[in-house]
C-alpha cells in the first residue's frame, strides 16, 4: 500500500502541483505586466482620440496610418493563425487539442499584438488575451523539462488559463470553475487539482506584486447593492428572460456580420477587411470614446449613474456591431469584458423601462445591472456555474446569491429553448474551419499497447486528455481481477491493450501525443487486430 501511495504521489501529485505553482507563479506575473502595460494603452487612446477630436486636419493621417497595423495583423495571421480573434475561444481550441501553436511566438504575440488594439480603441478586452498568455506558459513550464513530461502539457495549460482568468478578473474560484465548465466541460481530480494549485499561487503572486506595479487585483470595486425579497423574484426573472432573448437575438446577428465580411467581402484581401473595423473604429471613437475601447469603463459609468435612453440604444448597437466586426476578422483581443458591456447597456435598458413604466425604485438599478451581466454571461458563453460563482466574487452578490441563481438558470434556459450555441464555441468552430480549410482528414484505427513507465498507469480513461477526435473503444487488462486497485479497477496498467480511433487532420501529431500517454511503441508492438 505504502509503495502504491508513494507511486501515485511521484507521478501525479508532484508533477501537478509543480507545474501547477510554476505555472500560476509566471502567469501571475506576466499578466499582471499585462494590466500595466494594457492600462497605459488605454489611457494613451482615450487622450489621443481627445486630441484628434480638436484637430480635424489629422483625422486623414490617422486614417491612413491605420494601413500598417492592418496589414501587418494580417501578415502575422497568415504565418500564426492562432493569435486570430478572441483569445478564449482560441484557448479552449488549444486546450481541447484542436488548435496546435509554438508557445514563445504566441506569448510574444498576443501580449504586443492585443496592446496595438487597445491603443487604435477597438472594442476587445484583456481578459482573453490574458487566458491565453497564461495557456503559452503553460506549455512552456511542461516544454522546459524536456520530453518525458509532455503528457502534462495540456494540464499544465490548463493551470494557466485558470490562473489567467483569475488575475485578470479577480475571481480565482471563477478562474477554476472555467476549467470545468468551458474549456473541458467535464470534471476530473487531475483537472480541479491542476487548477486549483495555478490559480492558488497565482492569486498569492498577484497579492504580493499588484501594489507594486500599482494595477487592480479586482475588474470592479466592491460595491453594496440592495438585498432584494422573495416578492421582488420577478425582477431576476424577467432580466434572465431579457438578456436569454436578447443572447439570442445577438449570437444570430453574430452570424449576420461574420458573413458579411467572410463571405460578402469575402474577396477582400483580409488587411483591407482589418482597416475597415479600424477606421469604422476610429469614426465611432471621435463621436464618443464610450462607444469604443474595452467597455470597463463604461460598465463602471452605468453601474454608478443612469444615462438616457436614447444614448444606451445608441452605444449599444455601435458596441455589439463593433466587437462583433474586429471578432469576425479576428483582430486580437478578447470578447468576454465586451460582451459584459453589451450586458450592462441591455440590463440599463431594462432598468430604464422599469422606472418609467412600472414605477420601480431607483434604488434596483444597479443591482439590475449585476443580474444582467451575470444573466449575459450565463446565456451568450453558456456559463451558467461560472456566471454565478463571478457574480459572488467580483459584482458583491454576496446577499442575493439565490436571485442571481435565477437570473442565470433563466437566461441559459431560453438560450437552450432556442438551440442557441455559445458563442465561444461558435468563434472557435469558425477558426477551427479556417485553419484546416483545404486539408484532407485522415482516420487511425489502431490496438496500442501501454508501454512501462508510461503516463496513462494507474489512470483511468475518463480522467486523460486523449488527442482531439480520440476514441477509446476497448480496454483489454493483463492484471487478473483481485490484483486492480480497488480504489480504482478500470485503471490503465502495463501491458494493457486499448482500441483507438480517431479522425485527424494531422495524423503524425496525433500518434506523438498519443505516445506521450501511453508511450513510444512501433508497428512490431501492435497486437494483431
Amino acid at each position: 500500500m505504502k509503495s502504491k501511495n508513494q507511486n501515485l504521489f511521484f507521478k501525479s501529485i508532484l508533477p501537478a502541483v509543480s507545474f501547477g505553482a510554476l505555472t500560476g507563479v509566471l502567469t501571475s506575473l506576466a499578466v499582471n505586466l499585462y494590466k500595466v502595460c494594457a492600462k497605459f494603452a488605454i489611457s494613451f487612446s482615450e487622450k489621443g482620440y481627445h486630441l484628434i477630436g480638436g484637430k480635424p486636419y489629422i483625422i486623414p493621417i490617422i486614417l491612413v496610418a491605420f494601413l500598417i497595423p492592418a496589414f501587418l495583423f494580417s501578415f502575422i495571421y497568415k504565418r500564426i493563425p492562432n493569435l486570430r480573434g478572441g483569445g478564449i475561444p482560441t484557448s479552449i481550441g488549444i486546450l481541447r487539442g484542436i488548435i496546435s501553436f509554438k508557445w514563445v511566438r504566441n506569448l510574444i504575440g498576443i501580449f504586443g499584438m492585443s496592446l496595438v488594439s487597445f491603443i487604435i480603441g477597438v472594442p476587445l478586452g484583456n481578459e482573453g488575451p490574458s487566458v491565453q498568455m497564461g495557456v503559452a506558459i503553460g506549455r512552456g513550464s511542461v516544454t522546459t523539462f524536456g520530453k518525458r513530461f509532455h503528457a502534462w502539457d495540456r494540464y499544465s495549460m490548463t493551470g494557466g488559463a485558470c490562473s489567467g482568468f483569475a488575475v485578470a478578473t479577480g475571481a480565482p474560484i471563477s478562474g477554476v470553475l472555467f476549467a470545468v465548465e468551458e474549456a473541458h466541460q467535464r470534471i476530473s481530480p487531475m483537472i480541479l487539482m491542476i487548477a486549483t494549485t495555478s490559480v492558488m499561487f497565482a492569486t498569492a503572486t498577484t497579492e504580493l506584486i499588484a501594489p507594486i506595479l500599482g494595477v487592480s487585483k479586482t475588474l470592479f470595486p466592491s460595491m453594496e447593492l440592495p438585498q432584494l425579497e422573495l416578492g421582488d423574484v420577478w425582477i431576476p426573472l424577467l432580466v434572465g428572460v431579457t438578456m436569454g432573448l436578447f443572447a439570442v437575438l445577438f449570437l444570430s446577428y453574430y452570424r449576420i456580420i461574420f458573413n458579411f465580411f467572410n463571405k460578402t467581402l469575402g474577396r477582400i484581401p483580409h488587411g483591407w477587411r482589418i482597416f475597415i473595423v479600424f477606421s469604422l473604429t476610429f469614426v465611432a471613437g471621435l463621436c464618443s470614446y464610450s462607444f469604443i475601447s474595452t467597455g470597463h469603463e463604461l460598465i463602471l459609468h452605468l453601474l454608478d449613474a443612469k444615462t438616457a435612453v436614447w444614448m444606451l440604444l445608441i452605444i449599444l448597437i455601435v458596441r455589439a456591431t463593433l466587437t462583433l466586426c474586429a471578432n469576425s476578422n479576428r483582430v486580437t483581443g478578447g470578447i468576454f469584458l465586451p460582451l459584459m458591456a453589451v450586458g450592462a447597456l441591455v440590463s440599463s435598458l431594462l432598468s430604464a423601462l422599469l422606472g418609467q413604466v412600472f414605477g420601480l425604485d431607483g434604488s434596483y438599478h444597479t443591482v439590475i445591472l449585476v443580474l444582467g451581466i451575470t444573466a449575459c454571461i450565463a446565456g451568450m458563453m453558456k456559463m451558467p456555474l461560472t456566471a454565478i460563482v463571478f457574480a459572488v466574487e467580483a459584482l458583491s452578490c454576496y446577499d442575493n446569491v439565490i436571485y442571481v441563481i435565477v437570473a442565470a438558470g433563466v437566461a441559459f434556459l431560453i438560450t437552450e429553448i432556442f438551440g442557441a450555441e455559445s458563442i465561444n464555441d461558435r468563434v472557435l468552430e469558425n477558426l477551427v474551419h479556417e485553419i484546416n480549410a483545404g486539408k484532407t482528414p485522415e482516420i487511425i484505427d489502431r490496438y496500442v499497447p501501454v508501454k512501462r513507465g508510461a503516463f496513462a498507469i494507474g489512470m483511468q480513461v475518463r480522467d486523460i486528455f486523449w488527442p482531439t477526435g480520440l476514441f477509446v473503444l476497448s480496454h483489454k487488462q493483463v492484471l487478473p481481477e483481485e490484483q486492480r486497485s480497488k480504489h480504482s479497477p478500470k485503471a490503465l496498467h502495463e501491458g494493457d491493450i486499448i482500441h483507438v480511433r480517431c479522425t485527424t487532420f494531422d495524423a503524425a501529431r496525433t500518434e506523438e501525443k498519443l505516445k506521450d500517454i501511453v508511450g513510444d511503441w512501433d508497428a512490431s508492438d501492435e497486437p494483431e487486430k
